[in-house]
């Protein structure tokens, strides 16, 4: 999986939003056709504008440290393509939010459509389903 294109772009999109690193994570996703996330709930969220997106991930973060809420993410399945200076990737993952109270796991499936800029890869695209979810 490790040698597959954009794992370690994707790697990192996961970490930005583990630490809420917005900067990093805003800096790596152009999301040119927006995206569809994950609220905290398990409910789809759909975002079209940039505006959209950075207002999601700000209030998301904000919403995250009033909980004092763990959030980490464990990948699960990985396949990628790679065509010139466009790609896409299908990840199934695990995503985990701890509270002091409770544990919810988010089993998920992602398509990334990636774009190549400059000398690297960013995210232009980002379409998450919700598989299962398990609390305890």
């Amino acid at each position: 999986m490790k040698n597959m294109p954009f794992y370690n772009e994707t790697e990192r999109l996961f970490h930005y939003v583990s630490t809420h690193n917005f900067n990093d994570l805003a800096e790596l996703c152009d999301d040119d056709f927006g995206i569809v996330d994950l609220g905290p709930e398990g409910n789809n969220v759909m975002i079209r504008t940039r505006a959209e997106w950075e207002n999601w991930f700000k209030t998301l973060f904000a919403q995250l440290d009033a909980m004092q809420a763990e959030t980490f993410t464990d990948i699960l399945d990985y396949k990628a393509l790679q065509d010139g200076n466009l790609g896409y990737s299908v990840v199934e993952f695990c995503q985990h939010l701890k509270t002091a109270d409770k544990h919810g796991r988010f089993y998920c499936v992602v398509t990334i459509i990636w774009k190549a800029v400059g000398s690297g890869w960013k995210e232009s695209r980002w379409h998450v389903s919700l598989l299962r979810t398990e609390w305890e």
